[in-house]
């Protein structure tokens, strides 16, 4: 668990909060931000929103002028004591619910900065006054100079020793260290950081755990990863998104559309029968604008972004999460992310007259003082087959070199047994002045091509005894193993209308075996940087959203390319900067749940704005017949609900409206749940559930609100 998901634990009295509910504790937090949001310089940001607040303030300097007036208007017709407070009090209230379930949502994004502020301390940095990578690579003589980790620059040189903490974001130039990155990740087990490859990025704030570094500064002061995720997390450079900025578009027209349609109410009644109230009026407006979904629909952004920080997952705008949920091609690397990315022994294969016996054990011997997780697969693989080669004293270890492409052992006895690729140990047995036989080559080519035709790769394994016989005893097939349930889930995928894409720089031969393996609907075998760049090219050309994941330096323009570029955190700072979402964990797997949260966040945006017009809807056949019942007593037919009186019909709405906003927070936070099916089976089911349900719950809701409201003397 991170740091910065273990900070929720302790937002409500050291009890973590479920991802949707939340408790008395942090509305209480929240209140004081949403009082202040009143603020109309920050209200207009919202246009329905707006126009509420506009409505508590007219409502408010009537109910404050009825006294000196002796009415509202002279020629309005008459609503009991106390009825234009109650309007306006429940119209404040509805603003300052509004503003609740936004501070709610940004409160969690600053409990989390707030853990993250913690993990920053100044630390001690060993500056290097003048390095020379040619002349010292290790900074072994080179003086340093020690000062404040905040006083560091960018291309500035420091060395870092076991124990010490990492003063700043950077990139390892020199050495390899285990680093203790708890602090960032929240995970315990150390990493291995080392200079020349993708995973040389380290994070200021991290620990270095063994041996010493000499990195070189990526950032300056203020602007370090921390620094960056504290403002992320607490939204304070979130942008609104496209889609975002469309619906408050969409909203804003349907609130000009019902304010004109309320402007023509008080003439059409003047002239049948009598005014209107004015209050009356406005608490008309804001029951028929959407006022649910503008109210809810900044929190569904910041939860959406929330939710990815509670897996570890940092996106830089609230834009690439929404992508995600657009995303219709998904490209994943093959190496680490499809497969465990670990070769792995799955079965010995013995030649024609060996037995099976006898090449398990030479695999075995080779294979015990190899290192590498190829060779300590071959050992356990030989032990569930029933063969202990015991220990490496046995003879002399011969090393892997890529001169010869083999290793071995060297018997006591004078038996020398190697393993490696099949042409490399003919080779050796023909310098041995060993002749193989050509059924025995044709064999081994037999044996060799089917098991790279099956997406693996083979080692033949060779013995030479001290009286000169030798032979080839079989080969080991050895297998990038694909991970357990992708192939389930690459189902789900494409049941979303998502194509997966594995990419990998192998041969077109295993790629396609290990592509059917794992279920991916296409593949880009022996690929390049420009490959990666010209296929995503491609497929945006072609009109689709495109995700994919890179931790090197060679994955940048690919993924700055990709309307979604998550970047490891353990790779480069290329990467990172090139990506629009950062993965604290790692782990390339996480791009399925980037789109499943992304989806979610677009679900929930429509479900909720389905049952805000819906309401709407059902309010407006609430409150028209109350309202001109009297007037027009045909009207009295449609008061299905039986409200008591046009000002108890119009008090119980407008406690409806307000009351709904805040019963709706937790759907907004936690996000509709998100299941795999079509497009059009989705706004099937919004439409039955939230359609329906955004109909009836005004019903139910403004009926049981008029039977407590026409109980208040007067009304």
């Amino acid at each position: 668990m991170s740091t910065i998901t273990r900070s929720l634990e302790h937002s409500s009295k050291g009890a973590r909060t479920p991802g949707g509910a939340f408790t008395w504790t942090q509305i209480w937090a929240a209140l004081p931000g949403a009082i202040r949001k009143l603020d109309p310089r920050q209200e207009w940001h919202n246009p329905v929103m707006f126009l509420v607040w506009t409505g508590a303030v007219l409502t408010t300097c009537l109910a404050v002028a009825e006294p000196l007036a002796g009415a509202v208007a002279a020629d309005a017709t008459a609503v009991p004591p106390g009825f234009v407070w109650a309007i306006a009090v429940w119209l404040w209230l509805t603003v300052l619910f509004a503003n609740l379930a936004e501070s709610v949502a940004e409160g969690r994004g600053k409990a989390q900065a707030d853990s993250l502020r913690r993990t920053r301390t100044s630390t001690v940095a060993h500056r290097i006054v003048r390095y020379d990578a040619a002349t010292d690579p290790a900074a072994a003589d080179t003086p340093w100079q020690d000062v404040a980790s905040a006083d560091l620059r960018l291309n500035d040189v420091v060395v870092v020793s076991a124990g010490e903490l990492i003063p700043g974001d950077g990139d390892i130039v020199c050495g390899i260290a285990s680093v203790d990155e708890s602090a960032i990740t929240g995970e315990s087990a150390p990493v291995v950081r080392e200079s020349g490859g993708d995973r040389s990025a380290v994070t200021g704030g991290t620990r270095v755990l063994s041996d010493r570094i000499v990195m070189r500064v990526t950032s300056q002061p203020g602007e370090t990863f921390v620094d960056r995720m504290i403002a992320l997390v607490e939204g304070a450079q979130r942008q609104r998104t496209p889609n975002e900025i469309a619906l408050s578009i969409l909203l804003a027209a349907l609130s000009i559309v019902f304010l004109v349609v309320v402007l023509t109410v008080n003439p059409i009644a003047s002239y049948a029968a009598d005014p209107v109230n004015i209050a009356v009026l406005v608490a008309l407006l804001v029951c028929l604008i959407p006022t649910t979904i503008g109210a809810l629909l900044s929190a569904i952004g910041i939860a959406g972004m929330d939710r990815l920080v509670q897996r570890n997952v940092l996106a830089m705008s609230g834009r690439a999460v929404e992508a995600a949920g657009d995303v219709t091609t998904l490209l994943l690397d093959k190496t680490g992310t499809i497969t465990y990315g670990n070769r792995r022994a799955t079965a010995f294969v013995p030649l024609g007259g060996v037995q099976p016996d006898e090449l398990v054990r030479a695999a075995a011997l080779s294979s015990l003082a190899d290192p590498t997780p190829e060779g300590t697969s071959i050992v356990e693989l030989a032990k569930v087959e029933g063969v202990d080669a015991g220990t490496s004293s046995q003879g002399d270890i011969v090393p892997f070199t890529a001169e010869t492409r083999m290793s071995g052992l060297d018997l006591i006895d004078g038996t020398q047994i190697r393993k490696g690729a099949g042409s490399a140990v003919t080779a050796w047995l023909e310098q041995e002045g060993v002749r193989v036989p050509s059924s025995t080559v044709s064999e081994l080519a037999e044996h060799t091509e089917h098991i790279s035709r099956t997406g693996g790769t083979p080692l033949v394994v060779a013995a030479r005894k001290a009286d000169g016989d030798a032979r080839v005893l079989g080969v080991i097939h050895l297998k990038d193993v694909v991970k357990e349930g992708l192939k389930e889930n690459f189902a789900e995928l494409r049941s979303m209308g998502i194509r997966t894409v594995m990419i990998t720089g192998d041969n077109p031969l295993t790629a396609a075996a290990i592509a059917e393996e794992a279920g991916v609907d296409d593949f880009l075998a022996e690929a390049t940087p420009q490959d990666k760049l010209a296929l995503i090219r491609k497929e945006q050309a072609g009109g689709n959203m495109v995700a994919m994941t890179g931790d090197g330096t060679n994955d940048a323009p690919a993924l700055a390319q990709a309307d979604v570029g998550v970047a490891m955190n353990s790779g480069t700072s290329a990467a990172k900067e090139a990506g629009n979402m950062v993965d604290l964990d790692s782990d390339p797997t996480k791009l399925i749940d980037i789109v499943r949260i992304g989806k979610q966040l677009l679900i929930t945006r429509g479900a909720l704005t389905t049952f805000s017009i819906a309401n709407d809807v059902a309010k407006y056949f609430a409150i028209i017949p109350a309202m001109f019942m009297g007037a027009f007593p045909g009207l009295a037919v449609l008061n299905v609900m039986g409200l008591h009186s046009p000002a108890s019909a119009v008090l119980s709405a407008i406690i409806f409206n307000a009351i709904i906003i805040v019963l709706l927070i937790p759907l907004a936070l936690r996000g509709v749940r998100y299941r795999a099916m079509n497009a059009s089976r989705i706004l099937s089911r919004n439409l039955l559930i939230y359609g329906v349900g955004g109909i009836a719950a005004p019903f139910a809701g403004i009926w049981l609100i008029d039977l407590v409201v026409r109980l208040i003397p007067g009304f």
